[in-house]
């Protein structure tokens, strides 16, 4: 069965990632282009500007930063159709929402996984 999953773009790309995304909206520093192995740069859809220096991955703010990404998420068109897009590479195998951040349990690409889960069951 595919999954969806999180992981740190610093990490080395493994074979059982399958479709890589990039939900920052910042390339990552000291990471090149050609050795990305990202299959999508969804930037786009990453929290705005405002959201993003506002969070400043304070770990007390991310409740709040989480249910304001949700609200931007739930809002922005572009996050449906990457939700379709999700939905159709999961069904040929596993896509890694790839992030940046130091954190791994509070981050974008989680509460961007958190809605794209519950998308799915729409």
């Amino acid at each position: 069965m595919s999954e969806l999953r999180c992981r740190r773009i610093y990490e080395p790309k493994e074979e059982t990632d399958g479709f890589r995304i990039l939900a920052d909206r910042l390339w990552p520093r000291g990471i090149r282009k050609e050795n990305a192995g990202i299959d999508l740069w969804a930037k786009e859809i990453a929290p705005s500007q405002e959201l993003r220096k506002w969070f400043g991955h304070d770990p007390e703010r991310f409740e709040e930063f989480r249910s304001r990404y949700l609200e931007e998420l739930a809002a922005d068109p572009q996050a449906q159709n990457l939700a379709a897009m999700v939905k159709e590479k999961l069904q040929m195998g596993n896509v890694t929402l790839l992030f940046a951040a130091k954190d791994p349990d509070r981050n974008n690409a989680i509460v961007l996984k958190e809605w794209l889960e519950s998308a799915s069951e729409r």
